[in-house]
Formats: C-alpha cells, structure tokens, sequence
C-alpha cells in the first residue's frame, strides 16, 4: 500500500502544509487526494510569503487589481481568499465522503491578532463569511488572549484551527475553549453536528529550542553526570511532549461531559500535529511521522517530508507506545535543569514573532510585485 494511505489505514489524518496558487491549476493538489488520500491543507503568512516570491502564478490576479488601483491590503485578501476557496472546493468531496471529519482548508487571521481577542473574533468572522464554505477553518493563535476568541468563535459556528500550540497545558486550555464553546451552542439549541476544530501542536520545534538550550548549558559546564542527561534527550523531548498531549485529549474527549456533546454530534477537536519536517540533519526525515501516528489525530506534513514518507516511511501506533518512558524523558528533562515552560513560552513568542515577520515580507512582496504590474503602492 502506498505509505501516505497507510497512515490514514492507521487512523491518522493527512493533511498538506503547503499552498502555492499551481496546486490548483496544474491539478497536482487533485492527485495528491487520489493518489495519497491527502484528506486537508493548512497554509500560514510563511507558506504565502514564499508562495508569492517563487511563483508566477499570480501574475493574472497582480495585473488585474493594479489596473483596478488597489492597494496591498485589498490584494492580500484577494490572493489568499481566492487560494483557499479553490482548495477548498476540490477537498469539498473529501469533507462529504468522511461526514465532515476531514476535508477542511485553514486560513490564519493577521498574526497582528495574536494578542487582541477582540481584534481575533472580528477577522475570525470576516474570513468566515468571506470565504464563505462549510469546510474552511479560521486559525487563531492558542495564545492567552486567543482562547476566549475561540471559545467565541465556536459558540457562533465557526470552524477553528488553533495555531501555535507548544505545552500540555496550553493545549488543556484551547480544548475546555472548545467544550464551553459547543456547551454554549447547544444551551442555545443551536445545532454542534457541523461545527470542527483541531488543535494544531507544534512539535520539531520543541527540540530545536532544546538542543540550543542544551548546548548553551554543555558550554557552561563541564559535568558529566548531566551531560548524560544531555544526551538522553536529543531527538526525544518532542515526541515525548506529543505522547503525552495525546493522553490528554483521549481524556479530554472521553467521559460523561463529552458523552453529553457526542450524543447531539459534536465532533471532537483532534490534536493536529504541525512543524513535523525534521530541522536536525542528524534524525531521520520522517522523525516526526513515524513517532507520531494515533488514531483521531491529524498530521499536517510538508511536501519534502511527505515525499520522504512515500519513499521510505513507516506506519506503526506510536504515540501510545511506551508512554511511562515519554514521562520519563520529562522528568529527565527538569531534571537536567532545563524548564519546559521556559522552552514553551519562548516558542509561542517566536512563533508570535515570526509569523508577524512572515506577514510584513508577505505583504512588502505584495506591494514589489503590484509594482512591476503598473499599481501605485
């Protein structure tokens, strides 16, 4: 069996984290359906940024709103509007033919919004209404301010991808949003059956941030017990943080409250695993893969991983296996004097941080681009 499949055989999602406007044209995004049973795509302002400055492919969309003297904020909308709408009607069968499971395209509100719940719920529902499609999701940052915009956001029928998640405990607090949110929907009598979430779980970049604190704290010291320790955890903390997430949501998505929402269709909010391409040249490219595969999961993977994944990728339960040894790698790693919060709170900074940094380049390349079609920036 092609390999791809075999992870959805497995009860694992596969979703796309890529989009660039000849997905669509070439029909390459209808193979990658047939072909691999790709069931959904995520795109963020990184994944447009560099769309827009490799490809010519919105050359048509630049010259017309140039000649109609439109500014970059009237193309931006426009540009990612349009990509997510087309992708999102090819996977349209998709979101039939599981009852809604899967199917979905996600498009992020400004990364401007990260702090400003406010700010969040109002782009939330303009993406909504605009895109205009049963099988979209708006991703929102799982930030502090961005938990009460989901809750929101769900509480009105809203589709919600949560982005930018790092530590167990975040991801506790984005899924109750979910529970109030569908709780509140139903105490309406408003139906729950359509409504969809994932929350999206970062996880290569877990070990990335460790290795560097790791290799400040090596340089530091010489002491060779924890050095020990040190090397006990290369490669091992994220997929470690993964498993035990993981444990959460069955938890989360199980018992009497859950029964309640289930009986009326609700859909659980299942853990997305996103940032799954290997950044260490020392593990193997499908690290993030084959340690990652569990049933009601979602795993939304770059084209380079997923091409390796075809090539020589394997499929096995992972992510409940041995998971008294992932609490030990946590333990392991406190105990090595290196804070999980600290690594998790720096990330969803960065993240912050880059995704807005992504969102000026995007937009700079916008306005370089609308020029050479003749628009006034």
């Amino acid at each position: 069996m092609n390999r791809i499949k075999a992870l959805g055989q497995a009860g694992q999602s596969i979703w796309l984290d890529f989009m660039q406007r000849n997905l669509v044209t070439t029909g390459e995004l209808q193979g990658l359906i047939q072909n691999d049973g790709i069931a959904g795509l995520t795109s963020n302002p990184t994944i447009f940024q560099k769309a827009v400055e490799a490809s010519q492919d919105y050359d048509d969309l630049f010259t017309k709103m140039a000649s109609e003297g439109k500014t970059v904020v009237q193309v931006y909308d426009a540009l990612t509007l349009r990509d997510i709408q087309d992708a999102a009607r090819i996977f349209h069968p998709v979101w039939e033919s599981t009852q809604h499971r899967d199917g979905y395209c996600s498009l992020e509100v400004s990364p401007k919004l990260a702090r400003d719940t406010k700010g969040s719920i109002e782009e939330a529902r303009r993406l909504w209404k605009a895109l205009g499609a049963p099988n979209v999701m708006i991703k929102i940052p799982g930030t502090p301010e961005g938990v009460p915009a989901i809750e929101q956001c769900i509480s009105e029928g809203i589709n919600i991808n949560v982005t930018l998640l790092f530590s167990q405990e975040a991801y506790v607090t984005v899924a109750e949003a979910y529970l109030r949110g569908l709780e509140r929907r139903a105490k309406e009598g408003k139906p729950v059956a359509e409504l969809a979430s994932v929350a999206s779980f970062f996880v290569s970049r877990i070990d990335s941030e460790v290795e560097k604190r790791i290799g400040k704290a090596r340089a530091a010291s010489a002491d060779e017990r924890r050095s020990r320790l040190f090397e006990a955890l290369m490669g091992k903390v994220a997929i470690a943080n993964a498993k035990l997430a993981y444990r959460r949501y069955q938890a989360l998505f199980s018992g009497a409250r859950w029964d309640t929402l289930a009986k009326q269709g609700a859909h659980p909010q299942r853990v997305l695993w996103a940032s799954t391409g290997t950044k260490n040249p020392k593990y193997s490219d499908v690290l993030y893969v084959e340690e990652l595969v569990g049933k009601d999961t979602v795993n939304t993977i770059p084209p380079a991983t997923l091409d390796a994944f075809r090539d020589h990728g394997k499929v096995r339960q992972s992510l409940t296996e041995d998971v008294p040894g992932a609490e030990v790698t946590m333990r392991t790693l406190e105990e090595a004097g290196i804070s999980m919060k600290a690594v998790t709170d720096t990330l969803v900074e960065e993240g912050v941080q880059k995704f807005a940094e992504s969102f000026d380049e995007l937009f700079k390349a916008i306005g370089e681009r609308l020029r050479a079609h003749g628009g006034k920036v």
